[in-house]
């Protein structure tokens, strides 16, 4: 099962969005405090909609609780600072992908400590970075793809009609 490591979020709307998408992929949710919230925040509920119930979440006090409760993870650092493409990472199925909080990402000290586990999204000129939600959602279908969305429903169906390719 791949994994998402959120490093102290500030914002419950993102946080409600990744749990949401990790629900929808079995993808486990890492939460590295100090939170810019409380996880009983009604704003973190909606945006994670009914789903928070079903959602695999764990939660640390810092990063170094985080590696002591997850000895030996592959951890890959999602920054805007990196060299390597996120699509030129070998995603290994029980994988770690780390986001830092929205207004400061991934300290500089862990970057460094890591170079080669760094993986970025392209973007355009001068673009600071993409919201941490949809960062998250690119990455981690990615990662997806690599394993072949395994365990994931593949094709789906109409409500009230049938696709012409269906007998």
């Amino acid at each position: 099962m791949i994994n998402i490591v959120l490093l102290e979020p500030e914002i419950p709307a993102n946080t409600g969005n990744i749990g949401r998408t990790c629900v929808a992929t079995g993808t486990r949710l890492h939460l590295i405090e100090p939170l810019g919230f409380s996880l009983d925040e009604k704003h973190l509920r909606r945006a994670g909609m009914d789903y928070w119930k079903d959602l695999s979440v764990s939660v640390y006090r810092d990063y170094e609780d985080f590696l002591s409760k997850n000895p030996g993870a592959k951890v890959y650092y999602a920054t805007t600072k990196a060299h390597k493409l996120y699509t030129e990472a070998d995603f290994e199925p029980d994988c770690y992908i780390m986001f830092g909080k929205e207004s400061a990402g991934i300290p500089e000290e862990l970057l460094t400590q890591h170079e080669e586990e760094c993986i970025r999204i392209p973007m355009v000129g001068e673009t600071r970075s993409l919201n941490l939600s949809n960062a998250a959602a690119i990455v981690l279908y990615e990662a997806l793809r690599q394993n072949d969305f395994e365990g994931m429903k593949r094709n789906g169906s109409l409500h009230r009609l049938k696709w012409a390719s269906d007998k």
